[in-house]
């Protein structure tokens, strides 16, 4: 990560078998900090929070990565940023020179990526698509790496006793986790039912843990039973009060029972904890339908940095509200001559919603002072489709060149939304 920080996950502590596997993982990503392969136009410490945050959510949660904002956005972009072939035999020769020095045996480095190569032909769980997608395994990598130790030479130590002594607790709960992994999939093709027996597998092997009881949560909100889903949310965030989902959903459950006002702290404490797309959008709702504009558009606004659907919904919502105050923003007039002199306002729509009684004016400017001198009356264009444009000729102007239309300009004076207007 960004400013040398190194997270191991779970999910690779299950599949190492030896401290000198994992000094071949940690020898490689050091070499990776030291060379600033990832982030080489970043300063130390400033994407830190978010990018640590953001290494739980790529692990353990495909469906919130593209909903990340601000620093752990780019921080969550670094981590899952794909090295490239020199940067991954940079890491990978060094790295077992690092071992050496550190007096581990380099041959691990070798078994290393044969577990990984193994590994990577049956990619069932998202930790494994997240570590493939930036560091791709390959037979040349395995190789490669036998060439380095017949440089450096086998030998050192492996750790194997320590290492099961370490994580014995740890692997212990890997069928909990297992069963989690299956559940979210499971939920995710709509089969709720087995997505709850397999919460509850889960929950027996290791009842410590607050994704389990999120997940029941998601299952709940799931079968429209949000009063249940909140229970298991709130559950959640006692075991784990510093992570941002639980907070998110039970903010989500709370607005599915009209109980904006309390939901609206739990999408501010999400936020805090890790801006997201989802709180920003909900934030910008409420905001929105108590008649704060102001902090309606900032709300949405943030959220539209989000390339998601949620991000979508917060553009088309930003639009909404900032199109008839600032109609300039989004509508683009132009003067146009034709072969006998008329002269045609042409207005562009470029946003995508259709907008109707478009309210304009020509006006015409004193090329030197850039001053108006004298403006047509209001004209209106009854309705533009989005992403189209109109026009409307100018009653009573002619001119003769183009050389006299560059002193007019069509100003938009105001518009409103199409479905609007339908609605009155």
């Amino acid at each position: 990560m960004p400013g040398g920080k190194i997270a191991v996950n779970r999910g690779l502590l299950y599949e190492l078998d030896s401290e000198a596997e994992l000094a071949a993982v940690l020898g490689h990503e050091i070499v990776h900090a030291a060379a600033r392969h990832g982030a080489k136009s970043m300063e130390r410490g400033v994407f830190l929070q978010g990018a640590a945050l953001a290494v739980g959510v790529l692990a353990a949660d495909t469906h919130y990565s593209n909903l990340i904002l601000g620093s752990g956005k780019v921080g969550m972009q670094l981590i899952s940023t794909k090295y490239g072939r020199d940067a991954e035999s940079e890491a990978d020769l060094y790295g077992m020179h690092y071992m050496k020095l550190a007096g581990y045996d380099p041959s691990a480095a070798v078994t290393l990526q044969e577990t990984f190569v193994r590994l990577s032909k049956d990619r069932n769980s998202s930790f494994l698509e997240g570590l493939f997608a930036s560091h791709p395994p390959s037979v040349e990598r395995v190789n490669a790496n036998k060439v380095t130790l017949a440089q450096v030479g086998a030998g050192g130590e492996w750790g194997r006793e320590i290492y099961a002594q370490k994580v014995g607790k740890l692997k212990a709960t890997q069928t909990a986790y297992k069963a989690y992994d299956d559940g979210v999939k499971v939920l995710a093709k709509g089969n709720a039912k087995q997505a709850i027996k397999l919460a509850k597998q889960a929950i027996a092997g290791e009842p410590r843990e607050a994704r389990f009881q999120e997940l029941l949560g998601d299952i709940a909100l799931s079968q429209k039973n949000p009063t249940e889903a909140l229970g298991f949310y709130k559950k959640a965030i006692q075991m784990q009060p510093d992570y941002f989902k639980p907070q998110v959903q039970c903010g989500v459950a709370l607005v599915d029972l009209g109980r904006k006002s309390e939901a609206e702290a739990y999408f501010k404490r999400g936020n805090a904890l890790l801006p997201n797309a989802q709180s920003y959008y909900y934030l910008g709702e409420i905001a929105e339908e108590r008649g704060d504009l102001t902090g309606a558009l900032q709300s949405y606004q943030a959220a539209a940095d989000s390339d998601s659907v949620i991000g979508k919904a917060s553009v088309e919502r930003y639009v909404r509200l900032d199109l008839p105050n600032n109609p300039e923003r989004y509508l683009r007039g132009m003067p146009r001559l034709d072969v006998n002199g008329n002269v045609y306002a042409i207005v562009e729509n470029t946003s995508a919603l259709a907008v109707s009684r478009v309210q304009l004016r020509i006006v015409r400017y004193d090329q030197r002072s850039r001053q108006p001198i004298e403006q047509s009356r209001p004209m209106f264009i009854a309705s533009i489709a989005a992403n189209s444009q109109a026009q409307i000729q100018v009653v009573g102007l002619r001119l003769n060149t183009e050389a006299e239309l560059q002193s007019y300009r069509v100003v938009i004076e105001g518009v409103e939304l199409a479905d609007a207007q339908s609605t009155r």
